[in-house]
Order: structure tokens, then C-alpha cells, then sequence
């Protein structure tokens, strides 16, 4: 059901007065807000067989400014549980109300019921902070669960409103742009999945303290905390997601968490206790050379991997030949997207050191894709003709579907696809799309963001006439091979940018 916002008091008006036919085939009539004695249903609602979430959604948009009017969306608004407050959602705002006057009357219509969930997003309005304390004293009942606050880093987030109540219930803490100093006297925050620190003032001691009072925790999200250098993370048991992104002086991350399998780092080395490392079954890694990274440390610490998730910042080391071995990794992805080139220097088939170490993968997807391309292609002459081969790879019976994204003529991308294909005996889809993971054919592509440029088309047409060239007649009858090219709305966008 869809409403248009600005007719949403007029329908309010209409509805006061309608005469309303209900799905039993008897007659409403709809009386005035001073009737009470022809109360309604749940929400007092002028159409009583309407269910109370399709009430809730038609009032959302302009419960706010109906409420003068109509005493039935006074109500329906007042009983909303989850509030989203900034510039943008109140944007119309009477005649001599101020922002925080509106808040301010907002929260307080909201004391008596309680809230749920709470979004606070100030937009660095120096004219709030005065005001947010008493907001938060007023929304911070016992039943609030998830609480999202965008602040200003001057701004310190009050512990004290951490009452026993609060402690209990909330599940989801965001906080954004403020310093946070959590100590003991916080106590257990029992019910805390979910922590998320943004561009927060807080020390390595205080978050310890705080992760140790919150046990319940799944999910750790860090990114531009500059106060910390060793993060320490308790035992947690039910803690499986970590993120820790943009934090310029941390340095090291000390991890007893047992069940940890999203991994999300972008520079800070983690130190697993040896016996949480070895449960590890499912990782995602991202760090710049990630790739070279986990092949050299990964197999000896984290043996047990099943699924290996790697995104790379920037690739520039070549992945080694090893010994070592991920004897259980059945599905591997390594990303290494850019916006301009990757570095000609990366070789593409050293990625054939995770097929050589992982001899129970399954499915292999790759994503290269980039602006434009500046390796040396298989079009380039010379020696360029002729195809490194790798005679001391085994051949490997287990992995079935291998699929890169991005593919273009660079030599060494080539050579990796054909070693795959001339050592996977198990194989049974290959896929090669030479377009951009966020092209115009792509699910991801969302426009105008990434138009589809000449570069990237010119080398999806060079990379097409290499698989046809040097891939496509190794491939055997029984796999089942699927070339993505550029189609017709891949030349509308090249044409318009």
C-alpha cells in the first residue's frame, strides 16, 4: 500500500467522516472523536476492520502533523514504537518550533509507552547538545532495545543512563561522533548483541571492560577509533563478527573469542589463541595484500577453514608456493576490486597456490574487476603467445563451479583460467563475465554511479576474443561454459557517458 505524503491529512479528514462498508457486509458509521462511547478498534481507528500494522503504516508518513487534527492519528502516533529523528524526517516543522522543540515534544509524547528503537541523528547541530541528555533520560526506559546515536565528538555519551532496566533489554548499541568512558560501575549489559563504535573517543581498557560486561555480544563493529593500539577481546562465546576498519593506531588484536568466523580487518595483525584459531571454519578477511597474507599465515594457524571470504585492498605481492595446505577449505573467494588499475606488477596465476593448497574446494569465485586494465595482455605479442604451464599442480577432483568476474586479456589471468580448467577434473561450470561487478548488466549496478565507459568496454571485447582464443577449445563437452559479454545496453551507456 502506498500513500502520498502531502494528501495524508486531507484522507485523514475524509476518513473522519466516511461511512465505511466492513468485509461482513454491515454498515459503520464513523463518529466524532468525542463520541467515545462508539470506541473503535485497537487504535481507535475510524475503520475498525483495518489491521493495526496497515493503521501504522498509513499514519507514519504524517502522524505527526494529522495529530492537530484528528485525535485517532494522535493516538496511533503516540503508540509507534521506533522513532527515526533528524533534519530529514522532520523536515516540516510549524512556524516558530525549532528542531529541538520538536524533539523535545516528540520524545515526551512518547514517555508514557515507551520506545523500542531510537534513532538520533543531531547532524552536528551545536544548538541540541544542551538538550540531548534530557532526551535521552526521557527515552531510555526499561523496555528499549536498539538505540542508534549520531552525535558530535564533543559530546559525552552520559554511562549513567545505563540503569539496571536499560541493561537489560537493549540488544543494539550505534553510537557515532561522541566520546564513550565505559567503566565497571556500568555492569553486565546482558541482552547486547550488537555494538557499533564510529569515530568514538574511547580507550583499549574501556572497551575490554565493556566487552567483558557484555556476553551476550555477536556482533563488533570498530571503524575510526584513534585512542586504541591493542584491542583485546574477552572469551566471548557467542561473539561470530568482527569489523574493524580505519583505526590508524591500532595495532594488534588479541581474539579469545572461540566462535569468531567473520573476520573484517583492513590493517591491525590478529593474534588468535591457539585453540579459538583452530575452531575457526568460516573467515572473511579484508586487508591490503590480503591475498598473499592468508596464504602465508593462514593455513598454519587456522587449519579447520571450510569458507574463506578475501577482500583485498591492494594487491602487489604475488601469492607464494607453499607447502602448506588448507586441507578443509571447500569454498573460496577472493575479491580485488578497483576503481582505477591494479598494479601491472600482480601476477594473476600465482593465485594458483590456493588451488595447489586447497585440495577439498569446491567452488572458486573470483572478482578483478577495475577501471580499466594495465597488465600485460595475451594480445601483446612476443612471448605473450605462449602460456606458462604448471605440470607440477595435481590434478584436482573436487572443485565443480569456478566463476570470475571481471575477466579480461591480461596474460596471467588467461593462463590461471586454463590451468583450472586443464586441472579441475570435477569441473562442471565455468563462468568468465567480462563485465564489472557493477556494470550496467550486473544485479549491483545501481545508476548513474558506474557508467559503462569505453575503456572497460573496449577490453570486455578484447577479453571476449581471448577466451575464444586460448579457453574455449580447452574446455570439455561436460562443462557447461558461460561467456558474459556486453549487450546492447552496455553500448547506451558508453554512448551517454
Amino acid at each position: 500500500m502506498e500513500t502520498n505524503p502531502s494528501s495524508a491529512p486531507a484522507m485523514a479528514l475524509q476518513l473522519e467522516k466516511q461511512i465505511v462498508a466492513p468485509q461482513n457486509g454491515s454498515v459503520v458509521q464513523r463518529v466524532g472523536d468525542d463520541d467515545s462511547q462508539h470506541g473503535a478498534s485497537t487504535l481507535g481507528s475510524p475503520i475498525p476492520f483495518l489491521p493495526e500494522d496497515i493503521w501504522h503504516y498509513i499514519h507514519l508518513c504524517d502522524a505527526a502533523r494529522s495529530a492537530c487534527i484528528s485525535q485517532s492519528f494522535l493516538r496511533s502516533w503516540r503508540c509507534l514504537p521506533n522513532l527515526t529523528l533528524n533534519q530529514m524526517s522532520l523536515c516540516w516543522i510549524p512556524y516558530g518550533q525549532t528542531f529541538s522543540c520538536k524533539v523535545d515534544n516528540i520524545l515526551r509524547n512518547h514517555s508514557a509507552i515507551g520506545l523500542k528503537t531510537l534513532t538520533l541523528n543531531l547532524n552536528d547541530d551545536h544548538a541540541t547538545f544542551p538538550y540531548v541528555n534530557s532526551w535521552l533520560q526521557v527515552a531510555f526506559t526499561a523496555g528499549i532495545e536498539e538505540l542508534t546515536l549520531r552525535l558530535h565528538e564533543k559530546y559525552n555519551f552520559p554511562c549513567s543512563l545505563l540503569s539496571d532496566g536499560v541493561r537489560k533489554s537493549i540488544r543494539y548499541l550505534e553510537l557515532k561522533f561522541c566520546a564513550f568512558h565505559p567503566t565497571v560501575e556500568v555492569g553486565p549489559l546482558r541482552s547486547l548483541t550488537t555494538l557499533y563504535l564510529n569515530s568514538v573517543r574511547i580507550t583499549g581498557d574501556e572497551l575490554e571492560c565493556l566487552l567483558s560486561n557484555s556476553l551476550a555480544l555477536e556482533r563488533l563493529q570498530l571503524i575510526d577509533i584513534k585512542d586504541i593500539v591493542i584491542l583485546k577481546i574477552p572469551c566471548l562465546q557467542q561473539l561470530n563478527s568482527l569489523g574493524v576498519m580505519l583505526c590508524q593506531g591500532l595495532e594488534v588484536i588479541e581474539c579469545k573469542a572461540p566462535n569468531l568466523s567473520r573476520v573484517n580487518v583492513d590493517k591491525a595483525k590478529i593474534k588468535f589463541s591457539p585453540g579459538e584459531a583452530l575452531q575457526m571454519k568460516d573467515l572473511t578477511l579484508r586487508r591490503a595484500n590480503c591475498a598473499c597474507h592468508a596464504r602465508v599465515e593462514l593455513p598454519s594457524i587456522m587449519p579447520n577453514l571450510q569458507r574463506l571470504l578475501l577482500r583485498s585492498l591492494n594487491e602487489v605481492v604475488n601469492t607464494p608456493m607453499l607447502p602448506s595446505k588448507f586441507l578443509h577449505l571447500k569454498h573460496l573467494t577472493i575479491s580485488m576490486i578497483s576503481g582505477s588499475a591494479f598494479s601491472p606488477s600482480y601476477d594473476y596465476f600465482s593465485l594458483v597456490s590456493f588451488l595447489d593448497a586447497s585440495p577439498s574446494l569446491e567452488t572458486l569465485f573470483l572478482d578483478v574487476s577495475q577501471g580499466r586494465m594495465e597488465h600485460e595482455s595475451v594480445f601483446g605479442g612476443g612471448s605473450s603467445a605462449h602460456l606458462r604451464q604448471f605440470p607440477e599442480l595435481h590434478r584436482h577432483d573436487r572443485l565443480k563451479s569456478v566463476e570470475i568476474m571481471g575477466f579480461s586479456s591480461a596474460k596471467g589471468l588467461v593462463e590461471l583460467t586454463c590451468c583450472i580448467v586443464k586441472k579441475a577434473v570435477s569441473l562442471e561450470r565455468l563462468v568468465l563475465n567480462t563485465l564489472r561487478h557493477n556494470s550496467c548488466c550486473s544485479k549491483e549496478y545501481i545508476p548513474p554511479y558506474s557508467p559503462f565507459n569505453k575503456v572497460v568496454l573496449d577490453e570486455a571485447f578484447r577479453a571476449v576474443a581471448a577466451i575464444r582464443s586460448y579457453i574455449q577449445d580447452e574446455v570439455p563437452p561436460e562443462v557447461n561454459l558461460t561467456v558474459v559479454e556486453p549487450c546492447a545496453r552496455c553500448y547506451s551507456f558508453c554512448a551517454s557517458s
